[in-house]
């Protein structure tokens, strides 16, 4: 790796300094656990620090003209670009990356930085009619100001970004607390990037900080008006607790429970690969993956097959090897969990058509495993699994696979398989998901179509136009062009 002399620092009003806390971050590699860099972590002084330089900068941002505010986004995709290698590396070395979903992470950010520097461009605003012909009425859309923003671990660098691009593209300014498990990815190499491309001072600020020490100031503190998490559902409701008691906007892409469908008309080569994909894609740490595979009946036992066989094919170990699909976990605690929900799931009546390996105890590599025999009241179908493991549910019908679909809380993502398109567009329809694929893959984004669930998935939705709605706030301004009158 490079010189890391500054990304276990805080990038604070534009400059690397360490963080004032008590508490220090070890970040280790969670495949072979070497460390890789230690962090001084941030207090409430260092957040307040972090808020009052984005405000104080955000103003001459505002007032910037779109032309000149776009010219950073450009720097910023030509960055990646020029640093693309160094960024797998940190990908695969900090959050257990394979290079395949390395590579498919930024790939997704550079589509993304090339559609959100159109909306340094977007429309500020509208005109609405009036029943009085004198008057006409302005509807502004104006940045909130500040925004906090709360990163995941799983897709450190491109879910960092989703929130932080288009904020700063409509004019505010951000405050980014990383992950304590990718903080150099989700935080200190944003704002190296950033510091690199010119960006003004304060615009993009970092401090990572241990929540046991800060509490919910990052959330409760008076100046950012919307707070965008990615993570676990318990902490988005914890978040959004908070947060509307202080009567701040939240935008929350949380945890899922992706069905994928398979009707009986499937073309089943399609959906086996389908499925795989969106199950053991970065060893099943991504928010869309299809934690449960819903296949009707006439289909089920050569569906499960053909599944179990190709899962029992991919290469396992080491993430730094490109030909490895299924890497470590995060961390061993998130294998044991992975471990006792499995257990939990066979003590209810699943069975194991593919079991896992034995585990090494100070390892957070787990093999995959496959259930069947999964029912609705079977506690596996309704956590999200965050590892390489998937419950196969048997359906009577299609009527019987929505059921079994909206039979959790959860709403994120989802795809049905039928050679009848529309057959699968009214199926898909009917689940209670923010969205829906068909003939495909649950794992799906692209840079100018809402994404966002429902439930427990979260609240809102980003990318494109619909990220205008997160991060600016709409002005009524009325014109009255004649004299205006009044009953007094």
């Amino acid at each position: 790796m490079k010189d890391q002399a500054f990304l276990h620092k805080l990038y604070i009003g534009g400059e690397w300094r360490d963080g004032t806390a008590t508490k220090q971050l070890d970040v280790k590699n969670p495949f072979n656990h070497e460390l890789i860099t230690t962090f001084k972590l941030g207090s409430k002084k260092d957040i307040d620090d972090a808020y009052k330089a984005a405000a104080k900068a955000q103003p001459a941002w505002r007032a910037l003209p779109p032309q000149a505010k776009r010219q950073f986004f450009e720097k910023a995709w030509q960055w990646v670009e020029a640093h693309h290698d160094e960024l797998v590396e940190y990908l695969t070395k900090e959050g257990g990356s394979t290079r395949l979903k390395a590579e498919f992470e930024l790939g997704l950010v550079a589509d993304f930085m090339r559609s959100t520097s159109a909306l340094t461009m977007a429309p500020v605003g509208s005109i609405l009619a009036s029943p009085d012909p004198e008057k006409e009425n302005r509807l502004y859309q104006e940045p909130v100001g500040v925004v906090g923003v709360i990163s995941p671990f799983n897709a450190p660098f491109f879910l960092s970004l989703r929130p932080i691009l288009p904020a700063l593209a409509l004019g505010n300014a951000v405050v980014v607390k990383p992950h304590s498990m990718t903080p150099i990815m989700s935080g200190t190499m944003i704002a190296r990037m950033f510091d690199e491309c010119g960006l003004p001072a304060g615009l993009v600020n970092v401090v990572p900080a241990n929540v046991e020490e800060i509490g919910d100031e990052f959330i409760e503190h008076p100046i950012p008006q919307v707070i965008a998490f990615t993570g676990s559902s318990p902490t988005g409701k914890h978040i959004s607790e908070v947060a509307g008691r202080h009567l701040k906007k939240v935008v929350t892409e949380l945890g899922g429970n992706s069905a994928l469908v398979v009707l009986d008309d499937a073309d089943l080569e399609t959906a086996v690969n389908a499925a795989v994909f969106s199950r053991f894609t970065h060893s099943g740490q991504i928010c869309m993956s299809a934690n449960r595979v819903i296949v009707d009946e006439k289909v089920h036992d050569e569906f499960v097959k053909r599944y179990v066989e190709k899962v029992a094919s991919l290469p396992i170990g080491d993430p730094s090897d490109p030909s490895v699909i299924v890497g470590p976990l995060i961390n061993v605690q998130q294998a044991v969990l992975l471990e006792s929900q499995i257990k939990e799931a066979v003590e209810h009546g699943a069975v194991e058509a593919l079991a896992a390996k034995p585990r090494d105890g100070d390892s957070a590599l787990c093999t995959p495993t496959v259930l069947t025999g999964v029912t609705v009241d079977n506690p596996v179908s309704q956590v999200e699994l965050f590892g390489p493991a998937a419950s196969i549910m048997k359906a009577k019908d299609e009527a019987d696979a929505v059921r079994i679909a909206n039979a959790t809380p959860y709403g994120l993502s989802g795809s049905v398989h039928s050679t009848n398109v529309e057959r699968a567009v009214q199926v898909g329809r009917q689940i209670n998901t923010g969205m829906v694929h068909i003939n495909n893959a649950t794992i799906a984004d692209e840079a100018a179509v809402p994404f966002g669930g429902v439930g427990a998935s979260g609240n809102g939705r980003l990318n494109g136009a619909a990220s205008i709605d997160a991060f600016t706030r709409t002005l009524w301004v009325s014109v009255h062009h004649g004299k205006a009158r009044f009953p007094y």
